[in-house]
């Protein structure tokens, strides 16, 4: 049985200034983001109806970031902490400490990307579909983020299986190590189905649809492995949180994919 390695949350100390291994998991998630957008306007130009170049891709990069970092930070506060947040305003600010809400960075990027269609008059779709293979990696980095942070730990599990894990801050309890499944599941397999369905032209709105469907089921199955949150509804014991917010985009998925495929007849 493992025990969880207890990283120091810092990973470098400049001066005064402090560097945590969250924020740097986040900047990786950035890099790799762009990293990913420049090969694919280098390699794949005829994927977007109308090309890209890297400086669209920048300005791409600054809408999504700050998406990014504003809707995951109140979807945390507002979906699943608000009774905390409510006491404690000033740590809304802290978020270098960990407690992003994918589901409230993912709300938050889709207004930001609608800021730049209005702002370039291009589909909304459009930059959807070429955004979704980029982001699969981006979300496994910041898994790891949480689990070298100790948080979203996992439910018991039994103590045979091989990586079963302790977190001694928790109980002394074998617990799944869900950070890593959903590392696996969200990130690397998500990011392998969409980059694999994007190489060949598909109808707008597509591969928007695949990344809604992929993500939604992949989170649903996770859940069952991870400690689930009360969140603003307390259903823990039934449908965790984030199966609740995974359950919309799963079936505005279905009508993305189903909707491109009719167009294209």
């Amino acid at each position: 049985m493992l025990i969880h390695p207890q990283f120091d949350p810092v990973a470098l100390k400049l001066g005064p200034v402090s560097v945590h291994w969250y924020g740097l998991m986040y900047l990786l998630a950035f890099l790799q983001f762009w990293w990913l957008g420049r090969h694919r306007i280098r390699t794949h130009p005829q994927l977007s109806q109308a090309s890209w170049t890297v400086q669209q891709l920048d300005d791409l990069l600054f809408y999504g970031v700050l998406g990014v970092i504003i809707g995951g930070r109140l979807g945390q506060v507002l979906f699943y902490e608000p009774g905390y947040y409510l006491t404690h305003p000033l740590q809304i600010l802290a978020v270098w400490k960990g407690g992003m809400s994918f589901h409230g960075g993912f709300l938050g990027v889709l207004v930001a990307m609608a800021l730049y269609a209005r702002k370039t008059a291009r589909s909304w779709l459009e930059i959807t579909d070429f955004i979704a293979p980029l982001v699969p990696l981006g979300l496994a980095v910041g898994r790891i983020g949480n689990f070298i942070n100790g948080e979203l730990w996992g439910r018991p599990a039994d103590s045979s299986l091989p990586w079963a894990m302790v977190f001694p801050w928790v109980d002394d309890l074998p617990r799944h190590p869900s950070q890593i499944y959903q590392a696996g599941l969200e990130g690397l397999a998500l990011f392998v189905v969409l980059w694999l369905y994007s190489g060949n032209t598909q109808p707008r709105g597509a591969v928007s649809g695949v990344f809604l469907i992929g993500y939604g089921l992949l989170r649903w199955v996770a859940e069952y492995f991870r400690s689930p949150d009360d969140g603003i509804f307390g259903l823990s014991h039934t449908i965790s949180m984030g199966q609740w917010l995974s359950l919309p985009m799963v079936l505005f998925g279905i009508v993305f994919v189903v909707s491109a495929h009719r167009r294209r007849i």
